[in-house]
């Protein structure tokens, strides 16, 4: 992500954070033994129960599932745009479908574009927030890449406008615009969502938190059960550590 400089009333809260760890890293997560086929589930589809959780995330299943998976994720960062291309699909039907485990998504901010972007997606509400989500991962590189095509004027230029317009700059910047109006997001809602001072000190203090109580160094970071999963950053390691949970 090209620098761009900081957002006045954000200030050192947005200073980029490592997006993932190195392959190295990951290393002893890749490898996972291969198991039989579960049967067909048929009871209750719990991918349909949406809710805003009291820590500010996004969760997904049963509220009673009794493994409990949080995710921190930026939706800049290209490790979880991976993560949600291998692990999504699986995670939603051979976890989170059964109601064994409910997953949550908490919004890891690394910086300002990731902030207006995740202020629009937020601001629509559990029942679109997941959609949104696998959309803007699916189409990043695209977004992405707009942005970092632009030049180092224009951004200075751009943070130097006031805060709501340094939002609203790099919605157009980075095309963005066009992805949330081709998804039924009007232009008005788009600047009503930038505008939010209570949704954006919310976003801020789940970052906090994340930071400083649940220890992430990184994007993506896990938690299940409230224990951090130290070294764990796709989805052949995070599965491995599911299957040793999920009865």
């Amino acid at each position: 992500m090209k620098k761009l400089l900081p957002v006045a009333a954000i200030g050192l809260a947005l200073a980029l954070t490592a997006c993932g760890k190195k392959d190295a890293d990951n290393a002893a997560t890749n490898t996972v033994a291969p198991v039989a086929p579960a049967a067909p589930y048929t009871g209750k589809d719990w991918t349909a129960t949406l809710v805003k959780t009291p820590e500010g995330g996004f969760r997904m299943g049963n509220p009673d599932a009794p493994v409990k998976l949080v995710e921190y994720a930026s939706i800049t960062c290209p490790h979880c745009r991976d993560f949600s291309k291998t692990g999504g699909d699986p995670l939603r039907q051979t976890y989170v479908r059964t109601g064994k485990v409910s997953w949550e998504y908490r919004n890891f901010v690394l910086n300002p574009l990731d902030v207006a972007a995740t202020l629009v997606a937020r601001c629509q509400g559990a029942e679109t927030f997941f959609p949104f989500i696998d959309q803007l991962y699916a189409t990043q590189t695209e977004w992405v890449g707009k942005f970092n095509s632009v030049d180092e004027a224009t951004l200075r230029s751009v943070g130097g406008l006031p805060q709501q317009e340094q939002f609203t700059k790099l919605i157009e910047l980075s095309g963005l615009g066009d992805f949330f109006k081709e998804r039924g997001v009007p232009a008005d809602r788009i600047q009503a969502c930038l505008s939010d001072k209570a949704a954006l000190a919310e976003l801020l203090k789940i970052r906090d938190h994340g930071a400083n109580e649940d220890k992430v160094d990184g994007t993506p970071n896990f938690l299940i059960n409230g224990e951090r999963q130290e070294g764990v950053y796709d989805w052949p390691g995070l599965e491995a550590k599911l299957r040793e949970r999920v009865r």
